[in-house]
């Protein structure tokens, strides 16, 4: 069996912690692990190999935690696959089988949900896989504990079939009330099991166009150490749910009752409920003095939040940005995000400490005219050969030992000498030692934009 993991997405109902480029299902936010590495641990014990599909940036940011964990060689095999732009579930799930056997059984499960019960969960696996053997789409249902209204329903024939009926939109309180009664509607949880080639017969009978063009594309992409989408064959295919091509036309969906203590962590409100909470019952904190206050959301790692008289408030700090919120409203999270996309902020999009292949960067200050970062480089990773358009660069090595190209000359740059890149010259930062490489990097410029970068040539095939 194969676990095709699902990596799209970006959260940004958990800003700001979530951002673009460092979406919540890799912000590691239970016992130092992301939701991305607890659902890897979770499927190795019953997956034999997994499937990854997400896009470029995300890509290196699942590569950098599976390096971090244990289970990752439990896996026969792993294979990646990475989709210039997102097309919904249906066109990800397609050229994810185009590249199985087509009587593999996969689990297909996002990347960011949570799972408590794995006990539990083995058992409806072990249910879905023979619902599976006998060629049907599998959904699992989650048991409904309260009227959910930001959640589609499944309804199964009654509560002791595993035939679904029909599936339901999000729906006002009074609807989810009766289906919380009813005993036979179920939360949707966005995961499936199917062979993969059952799941494309149903996709090009119900979704053809979707089909085939999800086929083109597999055809036409590049396949060596992973496969790479062309970003016009994926723009061509329709936008869709798997929900909507297949699983609400087929007749051969079948529901898995499940009881897993399973949360899609989808709101702060969400995160509040599975998060572990001190005596008040505010989230353990240990940067936060609370002084007479109760019941709170508080996410902090770097400053020390002091609450006083503060009771049900969501309260996250993340160095560039600060949430505040009443519990209960945090689904408007999106809302802010909106209006930082309207006014062109970065807010939206990345932290003061990005993620990149080789390594890390970290925004100590940046002013009009100027700006400074921590940069730091991975044992035997380099940057890309590049040069800028608009800033100057000044590099002072902190530690480690730099190989520092810039024009035709290349040096070594020890801790505490520093080499300075004129603009327009093309350069590049390596490093070829055994322990990270620090450095401080100013720029000088009437513009320090992250995509004032011309790249000439790339160890991880960036533009």
């Amino acid at each position: 069996m194969t676990n095709i993991i699902l990596c799209g997405g970006n959260g940004t109902r958990l800003w700001p912690i979530s951002r673009t480029l460092m979406p919540k299902q890799f912000v590691k936010l239970f016992d130092n692990k992301s939701l991305f590495q607890l659902t890897v641990e979770r499927n190795s014990k019953i997956c034999e190999s997994q499937f990854i599909v997400s896009n470029a940036e995300q890509y290196f940011l699942a590569l950098d935690q599976l390096e971090e964990m244990d289970c990752f060689t439990a896996f026969a095999m792993t294979q990646y696959l990475l989709e210039p732009v997102g097309r919904n579930t249906a066109p990800a799930i397609a050229l994810a089988c185009f590249a199985l056997d087509p009587q593999e059984i996969v689990l297909v499960t996002p990347s960011d949900h949570l799972i408590k019960n794995e006990t539990e969960y083995q058992k409806v696996i072990a249910k879905a896989k023979e619902l599976a053997n006998q060629n049907n789409l599998v959904t699992f249902g989650i048991k409904p504990t309260f009227a959910e209204t930001g959640f589609g329903y499944i309804e199964a024939m009654s509560s002791d079939t595993q035939t679904v009926k029909a599936f339901h939109e999000k729906p006002d309180f009074d609807t989810a009330t009766k289906y919380l009664n009813a005993g036979n509607y179920y939360w949707n949880s966005g995961m499936f099991m199917f062979k993969a080639g059952v799941f494309l017969e149903e996709l090009k009978k119900y979704s053809s166009e979707i089909y085939t063009l999800s086929l083109e594309a597999f055809n036409n992409a590049s396949k060596d150490e992973l496969i790479r989408i062309k970003h016009e064959d994926m723009l061509n295919i329709p936008e869709d749910s798997i929900d909507y091509a297949v699983m609400e036309k087929s007749s051969k969906v079948k529901v898995v009752p499940s009881d897993i203590a399973w949360s899609d962590v989808g709101s702060f409100d969400a995160l509040y409920d599975e998060l572990p909470k001190d005596e008040d019952g505010n989230t353990e904190n240990p940067n936060h003095i609370s002084i007479d206050s109760k019941n709170n959301l508080i996410y902090g790692h770097e400053r020390t939040i002091a609450t006083i008289d503060i009771e049900d408030c969501i309260i996250v700090d993340t160095g560039d940005a600060l949430l505040i919120s009443k519990k209960g409203s945090s689904q408007k999270v999106k809302k802010v995000v909106e209006k930082l996309k309207e006014a062109k902020s970065e807010l939206h999009n990345i932290h003061l400490t990005g993620h990149r292949p080789w390594g890390t960067y970290t925004i100590l200050e940046d002013s009009p005219g100027y700006k400074i970062k921590r940069i730091e480089v991975k044992p035997g990773k380099r940057l890309s050969l590049q040069k800028h358009f608009h800033r100057n660069e000044h590099w002072i090595v902190v530690s480690g030992t730099a190989t520092v190209t810039v024009g035709n000359e290349t040096k070594l740059v020890r801790p505490n000498e520093s080499t300075y890149i004129t603009m327009g010259e093309v350069h590049r930062l390596a490093n070829e030692g055994k322990i990270p490489v620090v450095l401080i990097e100013a720029q000088v410029g009437e513009y320090t934009g992250e995509d004032d970068i011309v790249r000439i040539d790339d160890d991880f095939s960036r533009k």
